[in-house]
């Protein structure tokens, strides 16, 4: 099966358009196509990528995987992991590295808990 060649049909509406309007009307669309995916990583996450951000912080991946299980367990993943890991750290006026050790332990999580939530 050939296919019938359409292609100044579909273009009928761009032709008169200016190299500039072409430009314009490119990045118009593509922010069209992209606002979702935008929106969507923007209220939600995954334990996976909550983990690759406390790797970037330094945490092994024992101590990132016990942070996020308990992170899940007190519904908080949305959040964000590394913002609850500095949080808890400024609470307990202690280095990022310890509160993470310390809440990978299950240790600190009713306190941040609260924080987070604006409870306190």
């Amino acid at each position: 099966m050939k296919r019938e060649d359409d292609f100044e049909k579909r273009r009928e509406h761009l032709k008169n358009l200016s190299d500039e309007e072409l430009y314009n009307r490119f990045w118009k669309l593509t922010e069209e196509i992209v606002k979702p995916m935008i929106d969507m990583a923007e209220t939600h996450t995954s334990p996976a990528v909550e983990r690759s951000v406390l790797l970037r912080m330094g945490f092994s991946s024992l101590e990132a995987d016990g942070i996020v299980k308990e992170g899940m367990k007190w519904n908080l993943l949305g959040k964000g992991i590394g913002n609850v890991v500095l949080t808890y750290s400024e609470i307990m006026g202690i280095p990022y590295q310890k509160a993470g050790i310390e809440l990978s332990d299950g240790k600190g999580w009713e306190i941040v808990n609260k924080k987070m939530r604006g409870e306190n």
